[in-house]
């Protein structure tokens, strides 16, 4: 099986099975997907040494004593030892293994009578895969392997843990029966030819962040070191260009502008891309201005205002496939959608804040302090980080209904940062919390999410801070060089902090400033009567039917006020218009038992007038 790296979907299947029963299954696929998907960009790989286009009836899917598994070689594949299928985000074999040959960022191989299916440590392309009889089926996209399912079902864990998180937490999908590969894993499965069986033989950890054994101390040191590191992290990125223009997301913050920083000392041609918001919010551009002006390259300015949002909405999640509740995700698609229209590669500063604690950590090391003298303080401390997600933990009983909310008793949301959080691979503090953000935040959020929306305007998407051998040097910082005083970051600005603007480097950090409670109260008002329709709500059985009314009265409890009215209102839009687009429930009647019939201004009004 020869190895594939480039910018499109695959979906496969490996095991025993009828024929008649493979092609029906492969007759179901297609119906559902030929309108959805690019035709050209997607192969096939089945038991047989051959490819077939999706155009072609032809399926010679005997029984083989022996399943393999294999792929059609390309004239221009990348020399490499990889043997195997496999997607790349960025286009090129990123991640090195044991043995020292380079990986794609998700692949299949088979080893005799093994099958494989793995994928490299920061998450940047999802894989699937569900088991029917006695054959495995796999897909880099969700979709693919719905219509395997005679009635795909939601996974209540999966649902769960998307309200606690914005992103549903890996082994698990929102679909019941289909399982992800965790990022920086492989799994493993056998068959046995005289009974025609296979099994799930286990799994094989390929990367652990923890800390380093000697910890850098030198300041001048580590300056030094992180320049070459960063530098170096480029020119992997950059291996394959000629001449053409890359194109950059440039949001005016440190991590965006230090890549392109680094691609222009590189003397690549670049031309950067940033959101226009409009009048809603707190402008970000105004900085990506500066830093393009700094660096003498074009800058584009990306509209996003509501009118836009809600044109790419439906676009947008049918290309992240997956239900991620954060409100950049809109406009990132848009920002990809205008950047496919001068380049096919996109750069991005995503893994920045995760390698070099930008996230605000102050809290989380005080509830570490806590931890030590607390009776309880290991649940404590699981808790606060719980709590950063800024979500629907905590409110189960308030948001669901009865029947859902028994269901759930069981389930707890610590288990799935527990292995992230593990203490035994850090003894430093914000180590740990670094290697948390890194598997959590990044692998399961982040960075699969950016490459789905690139993949779905046609562009290779490079993140040079998802770097292997940058990262674990980080690992070898002392804390205080990432977190000195109260400023975040320090080694990394320090290390840049002639390449930009001072303005740019000592800036306190903001998240990106997208103003969901004003679409959510303002333009979007009507819209979300339907999206969160309390007669859909119901019939559906899932969320409490009034939620929707109740987060915009500020009902729902004391901390949902401000900006998180619109994260929760459009975590809960996301994840309906999901459950409608991608997996296919029908919608059911409309009731009118809400507000957001009514003009915003006037439902106000009424309320103050009966009070």
């Amino acid at each position: 099986m020869k190895g594939i790296v480039q910018s499109y979907q695959f979906l496969g299947f490996w095991g025993y099975g009828k024929q008649s029963e493979l092609e029906d299954l492969l007759t179901r696929i297609f119906a559902r997907i030929s309108s959805q998907i690019s035709l050209q960009n997607l192969r096939i790989y089945n038991t047989e040494q051959t490819e077939y286009d999706l155009i072609s009836d032809v399926f010679d899917l005997s029984n083989s004593a022996k399943p393999e598994l294999y792929s059609k070689a390309r004239n221009d594949e990348i020399g490499n030892s990889f043997s195997g299928c496999g997607i790349s985000a960025s286009g090129l074999f990123t991640y090195k293994q044991y043995d020292s040959s380079m990986l794609p960022d998700a692949w299949v191989k088979i080893e005799e009578n093994h099958l494989i299916l793995g994928r490299e440590p920061f998450g940047r392309v999802p894989l699937f895969w569900t088991k029917i009889g006695e054959i495995i089926w796999f897909a880099s996209r969700l979709e693919l392997l719905l219509p395997l399912l005679e009635t795909p079902q939601v996974s209540i864990p999966g649902l769960y843990g998307y309200s606690c998180f914005s992103y549903v937490p890996t082994p698990l999908t929102p679909v019941n029966e289909v399982l992800a590969v965790p990022a920086g894993t492989e799994i493993i499965w056998s068959s046995k030819s005289e009974s025609k069986i296979i099994w799930q033989t286990g799994t094989r950890k390929l990367h652990e962040w923890k800390e380093g054994i000697q910890q850098i101390k030198d300041e001048e040191k580590a300056i030094a070191q992180l320049q070459t590191l960063l530098k170096d992290a480029i020119d992997r990125q950059i291996t394959d260009l000629n001449d053409e223009p890359v194109g950059v997301f440039l949001s005016g913050g440190l991590d965006s502008s230090v890549v392109a920083a680094l691609l222009v000392q590189a003397g690549v041609k670049v031309r950067a891309y940033t959101l226009n918001f409009g009048a809603a919010g707190i402008p970000e551009y105004p900085y990506a201005e500066q830093v393009a002006e700094y660096l003498q390259i074009p800058l584009v300015k990306v509209d996003a205002k509501p009118r836009q949002i809600q044109k790419a909405l439906i676009p947008a999640i049918q290309a992240l496939d997956l239900p991620f509740g954060d409100g950049v995700t809109v406009p990132l698609f848009l920002l990809s959608q205008a950047a496919s229209q001068e380049t096919q590669i996109i750069f991005n500063g995503e893994g920045g804040d995760q390698l070099f604690a930008g996230w605000t950590n102050k809290p989380l090391i005080a509830a570490g302090i806590y931890e030590t003298e607390h009776p309880d303080g290991e649940q404590t401390f699981v808790q606060q980080y719980l709590r950063t997600f800024h979500r629907l933990w905590g409110y189960e009983e308030q948001i669901y209904q009865p029947e859902l909310y028994a269901q759930i008793q069981h389930l707890q949301p610590g288990d799935w940062l527990r292995e992230a959080l593990n203490p035994a691979f850090s003894t430093s503090l914000l180590q740990r919390l670094r290697r948390a953000t890194l598997m959590l935040k990044g692998a399961q959020n982040i960075h699969p999410r950016a490459t789905n929306l690139g993949f779905a305007n046609g562009l290779k998407v490079r993140s040079p801070f998802c770097d292997i051998p940058l990262a674990e040097w980080t690992f070898r910082l002392s804390g205080e060089l990432c977190l000195k005083g109260a400023c975040e970051k320090y080694i990394l600005k320090k290390a840049v902090e002639n390449w930009l603007p001072p303005d740019i480097v000592w800036r306190q950090k903001r998240g990106m400033g997208v103003p969901l409670t004003s679409w959510c109260l303002n333009e979007l008002w009507p819209q979300i009567g339907t999206w969160l329709n309390p007669g859909r709500l119901r019939q559906e059985n899932r969320f409490y039917p009034y939620l929707a009314e109740k987060i915009v009265e500020g009902k729902l409890g004391g901390a949902i006020t401000g900006r998180r009215i619109g994260e929760i209102l459009w975590l809960l839009i996301i994840w309906q218009l999901w459950r409608s687009q991608v997996l296919g429930e029908a919608a059911n009647d409309k009731s009118w038992d809400h507000p957001f019939w009514l003009p915003n201004w006037l439902w106000r009004y009424s309320k103050r007038w009966k009070n």
